[in-house]
């Protein structure tokens, strides 16, 4: 009888093995069931991130997301696949307070949703909360660059690398999370020289995955809905993939027009 292989979901120690052999790592957003199960077989890891309050629910930012809401879309994420890591954003105010609530709310995550990893926002300052995480067990994303839970503080969504220090900062801040045991860190909004030379330090062994970074980075994540043409407006980092708004105008115009002129149904779509 010949063996049967049964393939498993990838797992943060799989995008370590990809680094270090020189494989670029391929990610996308998803929210849905149904978009998850489409990237699933093209994505090395799919992130639930907490973009979900801006693309799903309209929101200015990602500030108002919950919990709640990054748990519900995760298990909806998870049901739709069964090859991709998927990683979920720890949303605002889940983390921040104390390592022990880090670890109640990743926990949750974890136990509440099947996923394999959790991702946080923020630098040095946040490498005790990521080491203490990750010694019980958890797989921590790092993220810093533009973070978008700080946009508050940053005064929106700026670009980072700019200015004098930002360099040794930001460098700092990608070998700290690093040295904490993060498995990869996201590297956002970063001016191309700096993200160059953070994806390419010996002391940065976790890795980069970049999102308006450098190319250089270990692998990219881009919004799903961003690269497919979906939304109105797009950073300029994203390149548009595919054109679907315009796709699904047509169709949902035709549909329209088809209902008002009394020719939808016709007798094909209709019972005996």
């Amino acid at each position: 009888m010949s063996q049967v292989i049964q393939s498993r979901r990838l797992r943060a120690v799989d995008l370590a093995k990809r680094k270090a052999a020189g494989r670029k790592i391929v990610a996308l957003t998803a929210y849905h069931a149904h978009t998850a199960g489409i990237v699933d077989s093209f994505c090395d890891f799919i992130l639930v991130g907490d973009s979900l309050g801006m693309v799903m629910h309209g929101m200015e930012s990602t500030i108002p997301v919950t919990l709640e809401m990054m748990i519900l879309q995760a298990q909806a994420v998870i049901r739709g696949t069964t090859k991709a890591l998927v990683v979920v954003d720890m949303p605002f105010g889940s983390y921040e307070a104390s390592r022990e609530q880090a670890f109640l709310s990743a926990s949750r995550i974890l136990k509440e949703t099947g996923a394999g990893a959790i991702k946080m926002e923020g630098g040095a300052h946040f490498a005790d909360t990521v080491a203490f995480l990750v010694q019980r067990g958890v797989p921590v994303m790092g993220h810093i660059g533009l973070t978008p839970q700080a946009v508050n503080v940053m005064g929106g969504f700026k670009v980072q690398g700019r200015a004098p220090d930002d360099e040794r900062r930001l460098m700092e801040d990608a070998r700290a999370i690093s040295e904490a045991g993060a498995f990869a860190i996201v590297l956002e909004g970063i001016v191309e020289p700096v993200a160059r030379a953070i994806a390419r330090s010996p002391q940065v062994t976790a890795a980069t995955i970049g999102i308006g970074a450098s190319s250089v980075c270990d692998g990219q994540i881009l919004v799903l809905e961003d690269m497919l043409g979906l939304s109105e407006r797009t950073p300029k980092f994203v390149r548009q993939f595919g054109s679907l708004r315009a796709h699904i105008e047509g169709a949902v115009q035709a549909y329209a027009e088809e209902v008002r002129a009394g020719t939808f149904p016709a007798i094909e779509q209709t019972y005996d």
